[in-house]
């Protein structure tokens, strides 16, 4: 190895240095810490969110997670960049947004609970005139759909009394009969919908309509919370009870580097892919439940899964590869000639050690026999004695020696030479 480094130290050195200045041509390495707009603490989307931080973790990537209002703060969150990745329902941002954010594919259903006092008859939403209802947080996507439902059955604050409480604090306020009605947006698993349901003073409204509100508003699904789903030995509930429901969807903001992109898809597969009371295993996460594009990394893993990279390599060697495989081709294609011309150039640097010595060496022989006198002849037969000392100092590898000494053989031929011509000069003065 030392004598590797001795001989192509300089080839050695180029190449590092071509490495050096590929590499700093690569775009950016992905950000290690990254923010994520979630909601309330209790909700299901502060639950998702502390999923990811812990996936997000084994990636060292960490993951900020912010407490929200819900989808509505979460979107302007995105928007003014306090926030790289939010969970937002469908049906909360516009056309107009797709300028700036992409969807990485719904998670999971949330549908709208509508519960009321049992004694309110309520056949259909517009029997809640003149009720006392809780419709969501103000900022959370709870009220802005129970805004649009409500509206959709001609109910406002003018002919209803619309009370800002959500998730918890809604289901406490019906519970108490603060409020005569409530609707509440949550997955099944949340334990409030579990206690409404099993109320005897409270009853949870099928919605008869749940069709046409899936027609008229792609983003929403008409969905059914089978008999029994939420305690079969409590027969909870008692019959299937149809419900709208948006999508919780993850989004990120166009600038939000692709690799970020495929560890989040990971951790969405991980965590919703084993189904729900409300959909069976597989049908999370989905790319088609958005009402915002997907980004291309996301359109890749749902054509063909995660990347072959990301499948044998850790996130952080992946990424690497995954930046530096657009330079190989080039690189190689400079690599390959300067390695193998380094061997011609070593023989020649070593050679031209010795031959170097050849110019002096013609020069003295041509003085030596230009010589007219005897001084003359001497001086350059000490030269010559001077340059076999030099020449004797010259350190080349073992494989070279035969050049050096073919060197020092033509330096003697020529000083013997020169002694020859010196003699015949004197043996012709006599």
């Amino acid at each position: 190895m030392q004598d590797i480094l001795k001989r192509y130290w300089w080839i050695i050195a180029a190449v590092l240095m071509l490495i050096v200045v590929a590499f700093s041509l690569l775009e950016p390495p992905p950000p290690k810490h990254v923010t994520m707009a979630a909601g309330a603490q209790g909700g299901a989307y502060m639950a998702t969110s502390e999923k990811y931080h812990a996936l997000l973790a084994d990636d060292k990537v960490t993951l900020e997670v912010l407490e929200t209002n819900g989808s509505v703060d979460n979107l302007q969150k995105l928007l003014a960049g306090e926030a790289d990745i939010a969970i937002l329902q469908t049906g909360i941002a516009s056309e107009a947004h797709a300028d700036e954010l992409y969807s990485l594919g719904a998670v999971y259903f949330e549908p709208l609970w509508v519960f009321h006092r049992v004694g309110l008859e309520v056949r259909d939403l517009r029997d809640l005139e003149g009720a006392a209802i809780a419709v969501g947080a103000e900022g959370s996507g709870a009220r802005a759909l129970s805004d649009l439902v409500l509206a959709e059955n001609g109910l406002n604050a003018q002919n209803a009394s619309l009370v800002s409480e959500g998730g918890r604090n809604a289901a406490d306020a019906l519970l108490s009969g603060q409020v005569d009605a409530a609707l509440l947006v949550a997955g099944p698993e949340a334990s409030w919908v579990k206690d409404l349901v099993a109320n005897p003073s409270i009853e949870l409204y099928s919605m008869q309509r749940a069709l046409a509100y899936a027609r008229r508003y792609p983003y929403l699904k008409d969905v059914v919370l089978p008999d029994g789903a939420l305690d079969l030995s409590a027969d909870l509930p008692s019959e299937d009870v149809s419900l709208i429901a948006p999508s919780a969807q993850i989004v990120v903001h166009k600038d939000l580097h692709p690799a970020i992109h495929a560890v989040l898809l990971d951790a969405m597969n991980e965590s919703h892919g084993g189904g729900s009371l409300l959909t069976a295993p597989k049908t999370f996460p989905n790319p088609v439940l958005t009402d915002l594009p997907l980004s291309s990394e996301a359109k890749r893993y749902y054509e063909r899964g995660p990347s072959f990279l990301r499948r044998y390599f850790s996130f952080a060697m992946a990424n690497f590869l995954d930046r530096a495989w657009v330079l190989l081709i080039p690189l190689a294609t400079l690599l390959v000639p300067i390695v193998r011309a380094g061997p011609p150039l070593y023989r020649w640097r070593i050679r031209r050690r010795i031959y170097v010595w050849y110019r002096d060496l013609r020069q003295l022989e041509e003085e030596g026999r230009s010589a007219t006198s005897i001084k003359d002849r001497h001086r350059v037969r000490a030269d010559l004695a001077r340059l076999q000392e030099e020449t004797g100092k010259v350190l080349v590898p073992d494989s070279y020696t035969d050049d050096l000494y073919r060197l020092r053989a033509h330096i003697r031929f020529v000083a013997e030479l020169l002694d020859k011509l010196g003699e015949e000069d004197a043996a012709a003065r006599i």
